[in-house]
Order: structure tokens, then C-alpha cells, then sequence
């Protein structure tokens, strides 16, 4: 696929590889060299690995660009719990299996809680790491974000069983709420990844999968501020879409009151929610130049 601003740009070659990390099966698509500087990406709900499609297309000539399906989702197998630092355990998982070094950690929604969790496991395993659009579990703003009325689905996810029932064989309807009421521009997130994202969670088992993630925030609360205070020297860059609700300034004081010494932010001009599909060329800028 290719952005809407920009046809003429050639798809690389995708390589599709499944890597195994303590039994379980991960799915790893790449592209570009293996001797460049790698950068991995952690979509987040209810997203796979195809978020970053464009994102990858921008910078594949200048890195090694990877991505995952998190464990459970599209065609990586599930895992025992879906808090965010076992989750980055088998991430860790991945990066050993492939051998990388000088790894910049990139990760978007569920995916940037998961780097987080990440940074605070393995501070010194990560040359740098991005955080897009997301609140973390018990870094400020989390507790603003948590009464806030509009994120309905926080607590409605959290329910045992009932969003299951609900959306089990309705999954691209209830995604597309989700892509058309807060991204900025809807229309980049097309037809055909609108499909593969309702397909990624179309078993039960992934579609559970994708609200366990959410079960499991009070988990990922207690962890978190339990590791407050504990420096981490690892450069951070939260990226976030300037139709966000909040200001950017709550999430950078939140990082850096948590322990977080190298903290820098940036608004994606014109995005919403979805940054990573909505701007793919600024998303690639921005990381292009924190990387160099």
C-alpha cells in the first residue's frame, strides 16, 4: 500500500518471518537492510503490524525497519498474560532471536505502554524509543485520562466477557467507530487495511486478546509507579496528533516526573489518533531525524 500523497513511492519488499520466543510464535515483517540501524514498531487496538506500512515505506532505504503482530494478534500466537511487561519480555524475546543491536524501540498506542514497560525493564537494551499517542498507566496524565467520560472504552473494555459477546463477528464495524470518530482524516485509513485489521482479530482468541490488554491496566498501574523514580538515561520521543485531546506538555512532565531523564516531544501537524496512517511522511520525519 501507499499513502495517499504520495503513489509514486515504490513498496519495498516485505519479508514475512515468524520467530519464536519461549515456545510461542511471533509474526516479523521487515524491510531493508540488516546492517542498518534497526527500528522496531508496536502497533496498538485494533491495529497489526500493517499500521506501519507506510511509516516502513518512508524509511526502509535508510534503516532496518521491522515490525511485529503483538503476541495473539493477526499471525502471532497468544501468550499466557497480556500486561505490558510480559508482553515486552517477548519483544525483548524478538530482538535477541534476531540479534539486534542499536535498536530504536517505536510504538503506538497499546504499543508505546509496551515500550514504556520496555524502557523500564531493560533500560540499557535500547538505543532510543518513541511513544505515540497514548497515556501510560500511572504516568501523568493517566488519572485525567481515566475520569475523562470520552474514553468510554477504557473501562467498557476492562468488562469480562460482554465486549466479546458483542463484537465477536461485528469486528470491522465496532474497528471503524474507533477509526472514524478520532482520527483527524479517516480516508487514510483505507478499504483494504480496515479488512486486514478486522481480520488480524477475527478469532475469538484475538479478539480476547485485544481486551485483555485493557484488563490488565491495573496491573500495568501498580508496575509502573512502583518503578517511579528509577532513572532511565534512554532518549524518549513522544510523538502526538494535534486533533489528541490534552496537551503534550501533561505527557512530557508525566514521563520526566516518572524518572525519565531524556525526554523531547513533538505535535504531528493535521493527524488525530491514528498518526502513523493519518501523516506517514511526518511520522517518518520525525523519527528519520531522531534516529540520525
Amino acid at each position: 500500500m501507499t499513502t495517499n500523497s504520495d503513489k509514486t513511492r515504490p513498496e519495498p519488499s516485505f519479508q514475512h518471518n515468524q520467530v519464536t520466543v519461549d515456545g510461542v510464535s511471533i509474526h516479523v515483517i521487515s524491510a531493508g537492510q540488516a546492517t542498518k540501524p534497526a527500528v522496531l514498531f508496536l502497533h496498538g487496538f485494533p491495529q497489526s503490524w500493517l499500521a506501519f506500512r507506510n511509516v516502513m515505506t518512508s524509511l526502509a532505504d535508510e534503516f532496518y525497519t521491522l515490525a511485529i503482530d503483538l503476541p495473539g494478534i493477526g499471525e502471532s500466537e497468544k501468550i499466557p498474560t497480556n500486561d505490558t511487561l510480559t508482553i515486552a519480555h517477548y519483544v525483548k524475546g524478538v530482538l535477541a532471536e534476531l540479534g539486534l543491536t542499536n535498536v530504536t524501540l517505536v510504538g503506538h498506542d497499546l504499543g508505546g505502554m509496551v515500550t514504556y514497560a520496555f524502557l523500564r525493564a531493560y533500560p540499557t537494551d535500547l538505543a532510543r524509543a518513541v511513544i505515540m499517542n497514548v497515556v501510560v498507566p500511572g504516568v501523568d496524565p493517566w488519572n485525567l485520562v481515566k475520569q475523562n467520560p470520552h474514553i468510554w472504552h477504557f473501562p467498557f473494555h476492562s468488562i469480562p466477557d460482554l465486549p466479546e459477546a458483542l463484537v465477536m463477528g461485528k469486528q470491522r464495524i465496532y474497528f471503524d467507530y474507533f477509526f472514524n470518530t478520532i482520527s483527524a482524516k479517516p480516508d487514510k485509513i483505507d478499504e483494504q487495511a480496515r479488512n486486514a485489521y478486522a481480520e488480524a482479530y477475527a478469532s475469538y482468541d484475538a479478539l480476547h486478546t485485544g481486551f485483555e490488554w485493557y484488563r490488565a491496566f491495573g496491573q500495568d498501574e501498580k508496575e509502573n509507579i512502583a518503578a517511579k523514580g528509577e532513572l532511565v538515561q534512554t532518549p524518549l520521543l513522544y510523538l502526538r496528533g494535534e486533533h489528541e485531546y490534552g496537551t503534550i506538555e501533561d505527557y512530557l512532565t508525566g514521563f520526566r516526573e516518572s524518572g525519565l531523564v531524556n525526554v523531547s516531544g513533538q505535535i504531528i501537524p493535521g493527524s488525530g489518533h491514528y498518526a502513523p496512517e493519518e501523516a506517514p511522511d511526518e511520522v517518518a520525519n520525525r523519527l528519520r531525524a531522531f534516529v540520525q
